[in-house]
């Protein structure tokens, strides 16, 4: 069995056996992908997350989109502009608390739902994947997530989260 020590120093070093770069071009490709199926919506990749999750979840406050999302508050408010600005979402400032804004669905930004419902299905058509390797990849990729998230930083002789895989 193949183990960080036994691989030859040099393949850490090779682009092609690097995770975090297949992970990289994997979401390029899919941004890609994304770009077309959302034309017709007039929304972007970021701004459809965010309708997603609105859509779930109705009325949030900002710091909860950005939670859900992993984005900061200083990329998450220009989507929310732009999103406001189009007519998709509404943001309210919290009476009892001026610093906290919540944001919800207009009528318009509600009947967008309708219209993205094809949206995954050509997302998941595009992957030429079917619908239980989709869900393995996804659940792979979440408890890789989990696992990187709990790392404080990387073992000092282990390999790195973008490490290759020999």
């Amino acid at each position: 069995m193949e183990t960080p020590a036994t691989v030859p120093d040099e393949d850490f070093l090779r682009l092609d056996h690097q995770i975090c770069f297949s992970l990289h071009a994997a979401t390029r490709a899919f941004n890609g992908v994304y770009r077309d199926a959302l034309k017709d919506l007039g929304l972007t990749y970021p701004q459809y997350l965010v309708m997603l999750v609105l859509w779930e979840h109705g009325e949030l406050p900002v710091k909860g989109i950005g939670e859900r999302l992993r984005l900061d508050s200083g990329t998450l408010s220009p989507l929310l502009k732009r999103l406001e600005a189009a007519g998709h979402v509404e943001r309210r400032r919290s009476p009892e608390d001026e610093r906290s804004v919540t944001v919800r669905p207009t009528a318009e930004g509600a009947a967008l739902k309708e219209r993205a419902l094809s949206v995954p299905r050509r997302i998941a058509a595009a992957t030429g994947l079917r619908l239980e390797e989709v869900r393995d990849l996804r659940d792979r990729l979440d408890t890789l997530t989990a696992r990187l998230d709990r790392l404080d930083h990387p073992a000092p002789d282990g390999p790195a989260p973008c490490a290759s895989d020999g």
